[in-house]
């Protein structure tokens, strides 16, 4: 595939982007491109999501690539021609240049499937970006359904987008990518009282703020130092007057870290707080966590080699070691069940004024990024 047709192919789908669990048009889209290019072997799988399976002329192990398709409710404010069609709705966080990549890595592999050894699966997934429910829901979802077998998976790898990373650069971590993530949901119980005689209640949000100021040392006194994790309070709400106390106060937020072992210990230190301040100032609390995405962490061996590849075949100026980031991916139900390798792709171009950050109303790429992350990939999955 050419590069042009590589970058229509992008600006389709970012002008037609589609929320988590909403990409129906998006998985036609994917399933007509990819019977397009050859490939017959075409499933759906948690329901929006798309799976294709590309055999080798030898026998050998099955490698996936996984895209995801869906985009964020944010509204574009980037004056180009492929702005989004779709009110209230953006690719804002690449999965548009994923989706891209994808297709193109599965029509390379398939016209070079006389090389190939083994097979190829091309999970392009849903969901991704859907917040954490008590469901499973994308990555999660497909694995349920199975998208891990028949054949069965051996190794899974994927790119992301990064703007921090200059375009014509792939990033590897050797190690932990991205964090584990949970939505933290505190609830705190006062006692209701008018504003002028606060003796006769317990003020909820007097409460609620003193929880607050103590969550901030979970990270700086009980996580190791040398580890890295993230408690954030970003809502607070309490009261229907101002000038009664207020009898209730909620307080939600996320916890984040790179480790199991840090979200563990930061987990059971918010519990505490959130359970014995209140109690020391007449008040109760709880706090409920949600699980959404596990850390992943890349295989060393899966990234060394598959890195090499990329030195070997499309030049050492190529890949360059790239931090761990603090945000969240769903890549995890593959990665933690199996060996994975998740590089960034990087999309920034100063010049040209492609800076901005992911999930931001003016984010967008260095479309020559396209063509390097389907080179790098399909390397890779042929090499492994």
């Amino acid at each position: 595939m050419t590069e042009q047709a590589l970058i229509d192919i992008r600006r389709h789908l970012h002008a037609h982007p589609e929320l988590s669990n909403q990409e129906e048009k998006t998985a036609s889209f994917i399933e007509e491109k990819l019977r397009g290019f050859g490939l017959s072997n075409i499933e759906r799988v948690a329901r929006t999501g798309v799976v294709a399976l590309v055999e080798g002329e030898k026998p050998g192990p099955t490698r996936a690539f996984r895209a995801d398709i869906d985009a964020l409710p944010i509204t574009e404010t980037r004056d180009v021609d492929y702005v989004s069609t779709n009110p209230g709705v953006m690719h804002a966080c690449g999965h548009d240049v994923h989706t891209t990549v994808g297709l193109g890595v599965a029509q390379e592999v398939f016209r070079r499937r006389s090389e190939l050894v083994g097979n190829v699966k091309f999970i392009f997934q849903p969901a991704e970006e859907a917040s954490p429910t008590d469901e499973p829901i994308g990555a999660e979802a497909m694995v349920q359904e199975g998208v891990l077998e028949d054949p069965k998976v051996e190794s899974v790898f994927a790119m992301h987008c990064m703007p921090s990373l200059e375009v014509g650069k792939i990033g590897y971590t050797s190690g932990p990518v991205w964090a584990g993530s949970e939505l933290m949901e505190i609830e705190i119980a006062g006692k209701k009282a008018h504003g002028a005689y606060p003796h006769e209640g317990i003020d909820a949000v007097a409460v609620a703020a003193q929880v607050l100021v103590a969550l901030q040392q979970v990270v700086s006194r009980k996580i190791d130092a040398r580890q890295s994790c993230v408690v954030t309070v970003g809502q607070i709400e309490a009261g229907n007057s101002y000038n009664i106390l207020a009898e209730r106060a909620s307080m939600t937020g996320i916890l984040r870290g790179l480790s199991e072992e840090a979200m563990d210990t930061a987990r059971q230190a918010i519990g505490e707080i959130v359970a014995h301040v209140p109690r020391g100032l007449g008040a109760t609390g709880q706090v409920k966590f949600t699980p959404g995405a596990r850390p992943v962490i890349n295989d060393l061996d899966l990234e060394n080699r598959a890195v090499k590849i990329i030195a070997d075949k499309l030049g050492a100026e190529r890949v360059t070691p790239f931090l761990p980031q603090l945000g969240a991916e769903d890549f995890s139900a593959f990665s933690r069940r199996l060996p994975g390798c998740y590089l960034f792709l990087g999309v920034r171009n100063e010049e040209a004024g492609i800076t901005s950050p992911l999930h931001t109303s003016t984010f967008d790429v260095d479309e020559d990024c396209i063509g390097l992350g389907v080179a790098a990939m399909t390397e890779v999955l042929l090499g492994i």
